[in-house]
């Protein structure tokens, strides 16, 4: 594995703080979130800070490595050609699922619109391998995946953390994007020792590391991106930085920004943390050998950094059976079918209410016209659909579906408030390719025709 190239230090662009970035001293380099960009129409912002040459990662939301589903061509294809425009030298995404259902398990297929924890099984990592090797080809530069927090924990787990982490690197070469405040996150709500999954961690993956804020409430803690970083973080962040030396670190915020100063203050307490740390920084050779200490690391399954025949052949079975998984517990989050056995209900519950909470939030962004519109009945009514209809597309579409749900239920009360919503749905449904089944064509077609009148 060759080296990965020193990043320095960053923070995560956003739109909403894009000048105050740009202002910003001692940013190296930034990372942006992948969906939200458009190849041919890159913002001024963006284009600025290339030209300063400042490093620009995009950073994937919604592939789904960790879905049972292979990765769609299509979101390949347009993380590859941001990567091109923003002349990065690698793109990174998670190690999570966003979808389940559909062919493979002759089920309606569901969006979970927020990252869900793989299941650290053999299945799950011959699938997650293979899904990476996929992407692996199809993306210019390389590919550094990231751990997710998680509110939940799977039942009948195989490995720890630390151990899934190192075989995924072990079988397919790829690199680790590590973020130190879901290790937190973990510990926090699954018991999971930082410290230990550091230990079993192949440290020399790292391409480099996110730091971020979070809260807790009734004893579990939300990665919200909206809060300080804690204490705690910055602690795991020394630990390890006094393991190896990063090749980047990011500071990430995607919501609640504080003033420019505050955000300075944070990389500062960062930059401090790394300094203090590297007066003790193991060399590779004093690295753990991982989870196989004392042995010849050996993969979980097929040749190592190869899609072996082994792999190729459990690979059917594998995704059905992960499907299956998956489909039964994102149906239980987002459409109130029974917990899946051996789940906590009460951790289902919080994390049910925390998708629907994120999804409210998303539309309200990329439908801002909608919460004007309804006012402070925005959120309460929007919590309510969300219960009985899952997303099924992405988030545009789930806001034009939400309105059309309000208009034909007859909703609002107030006249000129539907008049407005009316016209708003009207406006952005617009013509929609036509569909191969005779009945949803006249079904669309019946609807737009009602909501006309």
């Amino acid at each position: 594995m060759t080296q990965p190239r020193r990043l320095g230090t960053g923070i995560g662009w956003r739109p909403e703080i894009a000048e105050a970035v740009e202002r910003m001293p001692g940013i190296d380099w930034v990372e942006a979130v992948a969906e939200n960009l458009c190849s041919g129409h890159l913002p001024e912002s963006l284009l600025r800070l290339r030209e300063r040459g400042v490093t620009v990662v995009p950073h994937g939301v919604s592939l789904g490595l960790g879905g049972a589903d292979r990765p769609e061509e299509s979101r390949l294809a347009a993380l590859a050609e941001r990567a091109e425009a923003l002349g990065s030298p690698l793109v990174t995404e998670h190690i999570a699922f966003v979808r389940a259902g559909g062919a493979l398990t002759a089920s309606p297929s569901l969006e979970a619109g927020h990252l869900l924890p793989v299941p650290r099984t053999r299945d799950a990592l011959d699938v997650l391998c293979e899904n990476v090797r996929i992407a692996q080809e199809a993306l210019p530069v390389p590919l550094a995946v990231e751990n997710i927090a998680a509110l939940i924990s799977w039942p009948g787990e195989e490995m720890t953390e630390g151990q899934f982490l190192y075989d995924l690197v072990d079988r397919t070469g790829v690199r680790l994007l590590i973020d130190v405040a879901n290790l937190h996150t973990n510990h926090v709500n699954r018991a999971e020792d930082p410290s230990k999954a550091l230990d079993e961690l192949p440290v020399e993956a790292i391409a480099y590391v996110h730091v971020a804020g979070g809260f807790e409430r009734d004893g579990v803690w939300h990665d919200s991106h909206a809060h300080p970083v804690p204490r705690q973080v910055l602690d795991i962040l020394a630990d390890l930085a006094s393991r190896v030396a990063p090749p980047g670190v990011l500071l990430e915020r995607d919501e609640n920004f504080p003033d420019p100063g505050e955000l300075e203050r944070e990389l500062g307490a960062i930059r401090v943390t790394l300094t203090k740390a590297r007066a003790r920084v193991v060399t590779p050779s004093e690295t753990p050998a991982g989870p196989h200490s004392g042995e010849a690391a050996a993969p979980a399954s097929g040749t190592p950094g190869a899609a072996g025949s082994h792999a190729a052949g459990v690979a059917v079975g594998a995704r059905q059976r992960l499907a299956l998984g998956q489909a039964a517990l994102l149906s239980a989050l987002v459409a109130g079918t029974p917990v899946p056995e051996g789940f906590d209900r009460g951790r289902l519950g919080v994390q049910a209410r925390a998708l629907a909470a994120k999804r409210a939030d998303v539309v309200a962004k990329v439908a801002v016209e909608l919460p004007e519109i309804l006012g402070d009945a925005y959120r309460p009514v929007f919590l309510a659909y969300a219960q009985g209809h899952p997303m099924s597309g992405g988030y545009r579409r789930d806001a034009l579906d939400f309105a059309e749900y309000m208009l034909l239920a007859g909703h609002p009360e107030d006249a000129e408030t539907r008049r407005r919503l009316r016209a708003w749905w009207l406006e952005r449904s617009g013509p929609t390719p036509p569909s191969p089944r005779p009945t949803a064509r006249l079904a669309r077609a019946t609807r737009r025709v009602l909501l006309r009148r």
